[in-house]
């Protein structure tokens, strides 16, 4: 049986190998982007979606499964009242309006150390979100925590650059939990359990992501 996939924050880094992933998946007959703006890379499976996270659109929250790669930098945000907006409250208030349109699956790109009780505001953010989205009551919800994500961004980061050559010359020596992990790599895992059969909350960690 085919699906429809939703998928926030297609423009990202994980969000626009899901996308394409997607498309090219026989799993799904239908890849709905909910975008700011259009995308630029096109397919006969994708419809672009403009969508105000601020005021969602119930009636554009419509499929099967629904993947989330939104996110953004403190830097982006300007503060972290913002932030937390876009990292936390935007996946939630759409996941919550997916449950009630029937949506099934929840695939959810968080981060190696996720912990709502952190006193690290990012690590706090995304553990708050785990577990909001775990009280929504989706029958399949799989948080996978990579950490340190490899691969090119649309927009340049000069830090995250030197951060890629440094952990790609180390990786080696880092520990398989906080290895760096390729982008397509953590985008093809949230398919793949999305279409495993599987059941309930399952936190994936990034160990289990490099061995998938």
């Amino acid at each position: 049986m085919s699906k429809t996939a939703l998928v926030l924050g297609p423009t990202g880094l994980v969000g626009s190998h899901l996308v394409r992933l997607l498309c090219e998946s026989p799993h799904y007959d239908a890849v709905i982007a909910l975008a700011r703006r259009p995308l630029e890379w096109q397919h006969p499976k994708l419809r672009t979606e403009i969508f105000d996270y601020d005021h969602p659109d119930a009636s554009k929250i419509v499929g099967d499964d629904l993947f989330c790669a939104l996110g953004t930098t403190l830097r982006k945000a300007g503060s972290q009242e913002a932030q937390y907006r876009v990292d936390c409250l935007y996946p939630w208030e759409v996941g919550k309006i997916a449950r009630q349109n029937n949506v099934r699956y929840y695939g959810l790109v968080s981060s190696v150390g996720a912990d709502a009780a952190s006193s690290a505001f990012y690590l706090r953010t995304k553990g708050d979100l785990e577990e909001k989205i775990k009280l929504l009551g989706f029958p399949n919800f799989v948080s996978v925590r990579p950490s340190f994500l490899l691969g090119e961004r649309p927009e340049f980061r000069l830090g995250e650059k030197i951060g890629i050559v440094v952990a790609k010359l180390f990786r080696p020596l880092i520990p398989r939990h906080y290895r760096g992990i390729e982008a397509e790599q953590v985008a093809k895992c949230l398919i793949q359990l999305a279409n495993d059969g599987g059941s309930g909350t399952r936190i994936v960690e990034n160990e289990v992501l490099l061995d998938m």
